[in-house]
C-alpha cells in the first residue's frame, strides 16, 4: 500500500493556513478592565443561567426564541448585565433572521467590536463597552444607511419603553 504524496504546493497550502487554524482553536483573549466589571461568582449571582451562558461564555440561543425578536415598541434596548444603553427601538429591524436586529447601535460608545474565530472564520463580535458583555455579531447584510445587521441575543438585553 502506497501512502499518500503531498507535493510542494499542498505543503505550501497547508503551511499558510496553520496561522488560522491555530487562531480558531486559540483560548480567548484576555479579559479586559471594564468600567462596570464583576468578578465571574458576582456575574453568576446576578445573570441567569441563560443571561450568563450569551453574555459571560459568548454563546448564542436559540433562534426564535426571544420575545424581544418581534418588541415593536418604542424605547431602548439595555445590556442585561449592566443595563448600559444599547440600541434604541428606531434602528431596529426584522432580519428574518430569529434575533432581533439593528441597523446601528444607539451611539458611537454603546458597543465594543473584536474578532471572533470561533466557527473557523472571521465574524465581527459586538460586546457591551460597559461590561465587555457578549451580545452578538455583526454582518454586512443590513439595511441602509449603514449596510450593517447587529444580530443580538435577546436574552442579553432588555427593553425599555419609552
Amino acid at each position: 500500500m502506497r501512502l499518500p504524496v503531498i507535493d510542494r504546493r499542498r505543503l505550501l497550502a497547508i503551511g499558510a493556513a496553520l496561522p488560522f487554524i491555530s487562531a480558531c482553536s486559540a483560548a480567548p483573549a484576555e479579559a479586559k478592565n471594564y468600567p462596570k466589571g464583576r468578578t465571574e461568582a458576582e456575574w453568576r449571582k446576578a445573570l441567569t443561567k441563560d443571561q450568563f451562558y450569551v453574555l459571560r461564555q459568548a454563546g448564542t440561543e436559540r433562534a426564535f426564541t426571544s420575545p424581544l425578536d418581534k418588541e415593536k415598541r418604542k424605547g431602548t434596548f439595555v445590556c442585561a448585565g449592566c443595563a448600559n444603553p444599547l440600541y434604541a427601538s428606531a434602528h431596529k429591524f426584522d432580519s428574518r433572521t430569529g434575533w432581533p436586529s439593528f441597523w446601528q447601535a444607539i451611539d458611537k460608545g454603546a458597543v465594543g467590536t473584536s474578532t471572533d474565530y470561533l466557527i473557523g472564520y472571521p465574524r465581527t463580535e459586538v460586546h457591551c463597552a460597559d461590561c465587555g458583555g457578549h451580545l452578538g455579531h455583526i454582518f454586512d447584510d443590513g439595511p441602509k444607511p449603514t449596510g450593517k445587521r447587529h444580530c443580538i441575543n435577546g436574552v442579553a438585553m432588555k427593553f425599555v419603553p419609552a
